[in-house]
């Protein structure tokens, strides 16, 4: 099941509501798909409440709905400014208490938390910034529990070749199209962009089954917001449409990012 956005975009809706609702659509496919393993997960060991671990998690976007839902979350992050707002949003939830912030990073993940903890990592938006992502995936698979799952989330390679193209930027396009991080340019903010085989390929290397990969933000980051913005229903039809078109092979091609899924046991 797909959760719809809790902000309904319409033409009588305020600019921050339109864009709490665009920036819902962007997120709610790898949110569900996040809760829905992790409900997996709690049924394969036979209990409701897992140890999640959020490694570059920031300010909690997934663990305190995680936590909300009965989850033990700790979340890891270089940022103190991210964990403080980590513990504000726990605090307001009101699950302090099934939320710990812990600062650190991949490369000294495992001398922050534990090794075999936790029943569930998850790594969203961080691969693309390490210095080895091969490295940096061993250490969430060294955290993770005889029988666990992992969700790593990163920047789709073939996606951006699209948006520069579609921006007008033909000569970083091809760059992009070419060169072997998937970089724009000198000026591009992100350091690597990733295939889903090579993805599936470093997931694999570090002893983990690959279960689902998944496009996100197909279609969503393409289609004008003018177009969701004016017409009633077109967030919840554009968010189905996501839903459809993530698995689908030639379309989850050219979606921003890749969502991959594995498990151990």
């Amino acid at each position: 099941m797909v959760e719809r956005p809790s902000a309904r975009p319409g033409p009588a809706g305020g600019a921050g509501e339109r864009s709490r609702a665009r920036s819902a659509l962007r997120t709610a496919l790898v949110e569900g798909a996040l809760r829905e393993a992790v409900a997996r997960q709690g049924e394969a060991l036979g209990r409701e409440a897992l140890d999640v671990l959020d490694v570059g998690g920031g300010t909690g976007g997934s663990a305190v709905p995680l936590a909300l839902a009965g989850h033990r979350t700790t979340v890891v992050d270089p940022s103190p400014d991210a964990l403080a707002a980590l513990e504000r949003r726990a605090a307001e939830a009101g699950v302090s208490d099934r939320v710990r912030a812990v600062q650190g990073d991949t490369s000294g993940l495992l001398g922050v938390v534990d090794a075999a903890s936790a029943d569930v990592v998850v790594c969203h938006g961080v691969l693309e910034h390490v210095d080895d992502p091969q490295e940096a995936v061993g250490h969430l698979v060294r955290a993770l529990r005889p029988v666990g799952t992992l969700s790593l989330l990163a920047a789709n390679r073939t996606a951006v070749v699209l948006a520069r193209a579609l921006a007008g930027h033909f000569g970083e396009a091809r760059h992009a199209l070419d060169d072997p991080d998937g970089r724009w340019g000198s000026g591009d903010p992100v350091p690597r962009r990733f295939t889903p085989g090579e993805l599936s390929g470093l997931v694999e290397a570090a002893g983990l089954r690959v279960e689902r990969v998944h496009g996100v933000r197909v279609l969503t980051d393409l289609v004008p917001g003018a177009l969701v913005d004016a017409e009633p229903g077109a967030a919840d039809a554009l968010l189905a449409l996501e839903a459809a078109a993530s698995s689908h092979p030639a379309l989850a091609a050219i979606a921003t990012q890749l969502h991959v899924l594995a498990v151990r046991g």
